[in-house]
């Protein structure tokens, strides 16, 4: 389980079973979902730590930046595109733990909130 956190990408399969993992204890990440305020509030995947929207990167994403250098952080969004864009700003700037949820909600056949 601990080789998933190590990948560049995962598959909505994958983050399921990191979410129970983490959710035993087993695993420590964070999972970021940085769709739009309004996206998030009609459904987001049980077991994501903040919302960050992508368009208010300016804001956040250099704090968030900093102060996840020793943590391992999942981007997640509808299909993976906006997630995906966001690892690889993270990735190119140094952060060594950042992992793109790839498909987003809409391949994600596990629980979800609203």
């Amino acid at each position: 389980m601990q080789d998933l956190l190590k990948k560049e990408d995962v598959n909505s399969e994958e983050l399921m079973q990191l979410l129970e993992a983490r959710e035993k204890g087993e695993l420590d990440f964070l999972l970021v979902d940085v769709r739009e305020e309004m996206e998030y509030n009609e459904a987001h995947i049980k077991g994501v730590d903040m919302l960050k929207p992508t368009m208010s990167f300016q804001n956040w994403g250099e704090d968030l930046f900093k102060s996840t250098q020793e943590k391992t952080v999942i981007f997640t969004c509808r299909t993976g595109n906006r997630s995906g864009q966001v690892q690889n700003v993270f990735s190119q700037s140094g952060h060594e733990h950042v992992i793109n949820h790839y498909g987003g909600i809409v391949t994600y056949s596990g629980e979800t909130q609203r």
